[in-house]
């Protein structure tokens, strides 16, 4: 009964993203590129830009959440505002981009109007277990590994990147050979011969890629979302100086 109370007095809600990585893929892009980081930041503002209006038109039709007066909606601070009150209150500049992209002060005006309908929008949550289902990589992970076992009550099956696949096709370079090669080093491309650079970057397993563009990534897609991210760091080594580095670097960009 607590939780039915607390629901529909705040009527929270957490639309996130599964399959950014298959994004990336279909994309052509690096997962540690600049047009990545472009690409993660534009999306999550469109998801942003749609769920607060969304609400706000149900506010409209429906009427507002019930603890809705003086929540930041009512005080007119959106996500992408709370960069700079972190800023103010740290007193020290944070190094992400406030580029957008979209009319918002429509939004703005319309949030000022007719207010939300929900307290809460967006959050992103690790999607494994859906993730497996639906065939999408988890939640804004990386790929964990280009080829692994899999196993149920009927069996181990071998799982390949079917990207990599694909591309590898294109060059006529998928073959009995190839494909031996990839179980030998364990689906690391970065050990195997023949792959060319193109494909080594552009198939960068999770431990193989800079911990700071997985935070430059959230950091960018972060000042559009109202809660928060599951976002998994991998570090290759065992580095305490490293590790350290990681989590100032992203209390540095406002996570």
């Amino acid at each position: 009964k607590e939780a039915r109370y607390s629901n529909l007095k705040h009527r929270p809600m957490g639309l996130g993203i599964m399959g950014f990585q298959d994004a990336l893929d279909k994309l052509n892009l690096n997962f540690e590129s600049s047009e990545a980081i472009e690409f993660a930041d534009s999306s999550m503002e469109i998801i942003s830009y749609y769920a607060i209006l969304t609400s706000s038109e149900l506010a409209k039709e429906r009427g507002l959440y019930e603890s809705y007066k003086g929540s930041k909606w009512h005080r007119g601070i959106f996500p992408i505002d709370t960069i700079d009150l972190l800023e103010e209150e740290r007193g020290m500049k944070i190094e992400v981009s406030r580029t957008s992209r979209m009319n918002w002060n429509f939004v703005r005006e319309h949030v000022k109007e007719f207010g939300m309908r929900n307290s809460n929008l967006m959050a992103i949550a690790p999607t494994a277990t859906i993730g497996n289902i639906s065939g999408a990589y988890p939640c804004i992970e990386p790929i964990y590994k280009n080829i692994y076992v899999k196993a149920n009550v009927t069996g181990e099956f071998t799982v390949v990147n079917h990207f990599l696949i694909n591309d590898l096709k294109k060059l006529n370079i998928w073959n009995e050979e190839t494909l031996d090669q990839l179980k030998y080093y364990d689906g690391n491309l970065q050990l195997m011969g023949g792959i060319p650079d193109s494909l080594k970057e552009k198939y960068k397993e999770t431990f193989d890629i800079d911990p700071h563009v997985l935070i430059d990534i959230a950091a960018a897609r972060g000042k559009w979302i109202d809660q928060s991210q599951s976002l998994n760091i991998f570090i290759k080594g065992i580095s305490g100086k490293k590790l350290h580095d990681t989590y100032v670097y992203a209390w540095q960009k406002g996570l």
